[in-house]
């Protein structure tokens, strides 16, 4: 098991590099615009709001998936433009945190209005639900842990996971792909669950020690 989560922990921590090697830079140079990191989370949240409300209940899932992804981006550049201009603060945190279970609520609840009342395909819309209704859990476990001085860590679907897993099976689907989407969607079902006892687990743990 704790070789598992250490394997984990450093493909993680690879995948975070290899992406702040790209957008450090960008961050530095909106940071020289004059931008502030609080206006780029508030802008990406909105964009991201917007495109995944408008494009994914009209149908539109490829091009949404481009779109969302692209201002998903905006949720790196925050925290890269926060660290290049030193300009990082407890509330730069607190409405990040609050702007990203805003986007997780509107791309996972435009996908289930879409399955439920555009497709009337109910079983999707199911496994949708659960995804939603697990990012949520998620990220309140480790919210609430932290505020308790105790740790919650890590997970199989944390949010980059399982917006990769969504969108990637969601814009295959928009190409015409048979079953890819649904099985995207239950897999994150599970794979999010999953997640919520690791954390639950990792708190267990942490009151202990503690």
């Amino acid at each position: 098991m704790h070789r598992r989560l250490t394997l984990q922990a450093m493909l993680n921590f690879f995948a975070r590099a290899s992406l702040s090697r790209l957008t450090n830079p960008l961050g530095a140079g909106l940071v020289r615009l004059g931008l502030s990191p609080n206006a780029v989370t508030v802008t990406g949240t909105i964009a991201s709001i917007a495109a995944a409300l408008w494009f994914f209940p009209r149908g539109q899932l490829f091009v949404g998936t481009l779109v969302v992804a692209v201002f998903l981006l905006f949720d790196v550049l925050d925290g890269a433009m926060a660290r290049a201009g030193g300009k990082a603060s407890q509330f730069g945190g607190v409405l990040d945190a609050s702007c990203d279970r805003m986007v997780d609520g509107a791309l996972f609840g435009a996908l289930v209005w879409w399955s439920l009342v555009v497709e009337v395909d109910q079983v999707r819309g199911l496994a949708l639900l659960i995804c939603l209704v697990c990012a949520q859990v998620i990220s309140y476990v480790k919210a609430r842990a932290e505020a308790n001085g105790l740790s919650a860590e890590g997970g199989l679907a944390e949010r980059a996971e399982r917006f990769l897993v969504v969108l990637v099976g969601t814009g295959l689907h928009g190409l015409g792909v048979p079953y890819v989407l649904d099985v995207a969607v239950w897999l994150l079902a599970a794979l999010s669950l999953v997640t919520i006892a690791q954390r639950l687990i990792a708190v267990h743990t942490s009151s202990r020690n503690r």
